[in-house]
């Protein structure tokens, strides 16, 4: 659970308790207009199916409006059981005055934080995103682009920060609830829109999680390709490597925590341990980085969560390439990533190549991890974009 400190989120609706109504009828006579009346003939909720919609804003730093029209959603999605969730996001559309089908961006972006102000669709207004400017070279191609909070970030309980599953479904379902959406379809986001995913660090690997479930979590999706970058494609192997960021470590620890409770996260840490993971939960990235800075892992933990093998099972379960895309995939990488191994991205690459998947395969020379996302992300919209133009895409895992 969030500190009881934080501010309730206005996303959460209101449980409304019915009344039961008791009429002057022979006992067990169903009467029209109760609530079991209501239950049987609502149709049954979908994933990406709208909870609600308010008008926001996209604006570019520093708090520059932009020529579009933009709505924070609530919309449902699956967590990493299945089982129904409710997941925040935004859906931009270029004011263009065009009415006729245009393209949809599924957009996933990188680490922010654990707490709830750190969401883009609450940083979107304020122009404090600092992925605006990807997401706005996008919006002047005349796409729409829906982003996901994630699970957890504008929503009640802990951010299930780089728990896969979790992350390509609200990847996934965020670009349905924008094809739901009325207003959005008045703007030519339709069922019939050419879709593309794109995201970078943990955008990758919740990018790169869409493009492994999508083919049976949303077959009704019209994906056209996927770039993932700066991809964290085994978390235990990155984590066993050592030298790792203490406060990534633990946003991790945080995250799969949340996602399976039994993992019992309070009992591998010491005290100052305690006080720091109930600082990052929440915290913005920045934050986090500061409230971590100097420390190991080491220093706030009793024991290795590492050397249990439930830990260890969780993790590999977020292991990616085991499975093909099944569709096109842009996949770059920064060839002196100091954050992710750019190892663990070459398998993924080889691992999708060998079950037969199109990868045109980007390396990004002498960049760094912050390096590699700016200088990749031009490359991947124009690979992208002739995806969605229908332009085949040859690959290069010969």
């Amino acid at each position: 659970m969030r500190q009881s400190g934080r501010k309730p989120t206005p996303w959460r609706r209101l449980a409304v308790a019915a009344a039961a109504v008791i009429a002057a009828a022979a006992p067990g006579l169903a009467v029209p207009g109760t609530a079991q009346a209501r239950q049987q003939s609502a149709p049954a909720a979908r994933p990406g199916d709208l909870i609600s919609a308010e008008p926001s804003s996209f604006r570019l730093p520093p708090g520059i409006p932009t020529l579009t029209n933009a709505w924070k959603v609530l919309y449902r999605s699956t967590d990493v059981n299945g089982k129904p969730d409710e997941v925040s996001g935004t859906v931009i559309v270029p004011d263009d005055g065009r009415t006729g089908t245009r393209p949809l961006l599924t957009y996933a972006v990188g680490t922010v934080g654990m707490g709830d102000q750190c969401a883009p669709s609450v940083n979107f207004p304020k122009g404090t995103s600092i992925e605006a400017g990807q997401i706005n070279a996008a919006l002047q191609r005349g796409w729409a682009v829906a982003v996901t909070d994630y699970q957890g970030l504008g929503t009640p309980g802990d951010h299930t920060y780089l728990v896969g599953r979790p992350e390509g479904t609200a990847v996934l379902d965020a670009a349905r609830a924008a094809q739901r959406l009325p207003e959005a379809r008045h703007a030519g986001v339709t069922a019939d829109s050419p879709v593309a995913v794109m995201g970078y660090s943990q955008g990758g690997h919740a990018g790169a999680w869409a493009a492994e479930l999508a083919r049976t979590y949303a077959p009704d999706l019209r994906i056209k390709g996927i770039a993932s970058g700066g991809v964290p494609a085994d978390e235990l192997k990155g984590a066993a490597g050592g030298g790792g960021v203490a406060g990534l470590e633990l946003m991790v620890a945080i995250g799969h925590d949340a996602a399976y409770p039994g993992l019992g996260l309070d009992g591998y840490l010491n005290d100052e341990g305690r006080a720091v993971v109930a600082e990052l939960r929440g915290g913005c990235v920045l934050d986090n980085a500061l409230a971590t800075f100097g420390k190991s892992l080491d220093e706030l933990t009793v024991r290795d969560p590492l050397a249990s093998p439930d830990w260890q099972e969780r993790l590999a379960a977020d292991r990616l390439g085991t499975r093909a895309p099944g569709y096109p995939v842009y996949l770059y990488h920064g060839t002196a990533d100091e954050i992710v191994s750019y190892g663990l991205v070459e398998q993924l690459r080889s691992d999708w190549c060998s079950r037969g998947n199109v990868v045109q395969w980007q390396p990004v020379p002498l960049a760094n991890h912050a390096a590699a996302a700016v200088a990749g992300g031009t490359p991947a919209l124009d690979w992208l974009a002739a995806r969605i133009a229908g332009q085949p895409a040859q690959g290069n895992c010969g």
